[in-house]
């Protein structure tokens, strides 16, 4: 008797999505943001953010909106020193009220990852426990989050769309058709610091033991998990089912 009710909800969430997207369709970002943060989700809103390589474009235009919307940060305990010295740069930089630090829970990583070594045996799971399960919990009181995710970025992403329907929420993605130019092009603007490995060739920022800097000609996020087929940690969902590397 569940199943079909979840089935029904998941529908009218993607109906809603597909509504949003094409009343939105070929709008800023900003002001697709200063309508999801002022009108359509107000009070039940937040961004997740990676403090990666690009996130200082949406982290600023919200500040801009309402430095208060919650801004979600998953701190694996895997991340690069350089990548938690630019969040906490940012947070004083940008003014932001909000920022939620999410961690593992302890228990989750005794009984799966006792000796901190799971992402070498089994990618997949421990992005599953670094991750997925803390983020779900973070977002639980949201309809909807917003993610700075963009098609050119890889092939996996290039079907995606502006609204998305994702489980019990929406999930919003702002910047999906802009270009590497349209980013530098924002950073030099607005004066925005550069996270620092970007300058070593780390065009996309994950966990320490899974990225490497990019090589000449490869895409933004051909770092993250190279020499594998996974492409995606697993935190976002697509028709019911875990985003994760095809072929």
């Amino acid at each position: 008797m569940v199943l079909p009710v979840e089935t029904t909800s998941r529908t009218e969430l993607q109906r809603r999505a597909q509504a949003l997207s094409l009343r939105f369709e070929g709008a800023d970002a900003s002001v697709v943001l200063k309508a999801a943060l002022t009108e359509l989700f107000v009070g039940r809103i937040g961004l997740v953010s990676s403090f990666g390589t690009e996130a200082a474009i949406l982290l600023h235009m919200v500040s801009r909106i309402d430095p208060y919307v919650p801004v979600v940060f998953l701190d694996t305990w895997k991340h690069f020193a350089e990548t938690l010295a630019y969040r906490d740069q940012l947070i004083e930089r940008l003014g932001l009220c909000n920022v939620q630090i999410v961690t593992p829970r302890p228990a989750q990583l005794e009984a799966d990852d006792p000796d901190g070594d799971l992402h070498a045996r089994n990618a997949d799971l421990c992005c599953h426990v670094r991750k997925t399960l803390p983020m779900l919990s973070a977002l639980r009181p949201l309809d909807c989050w917003i993610t700075g995710r963009k098609r050119h970025q890889a092939r996996t992403r290039a079907d995606m769309q502006l609204f998305e329907g994702e489980e019990r929420r929406l999930k919003l993605n702002p910047l999906i058709d802009w270009s590497a130019g349209d980013i530098a092009a924002y950073f030099r603007e607005n004066d925005l610091p550069e996270h620092p490995l970007k300058s070593a060739g780390y065009l996309s920022v994950g966990c320490l033991p899974c990225t490497r800097a990019v090589k000449p000609g490869e895409d933004a996020r051909a770092g993250r998990w190279a020499g594998t087929d996974k492409t995606e940690c697993g935190i976002h969902i697509v028709d019911g089912k875990i985003a994760r590397a095809v072929g």
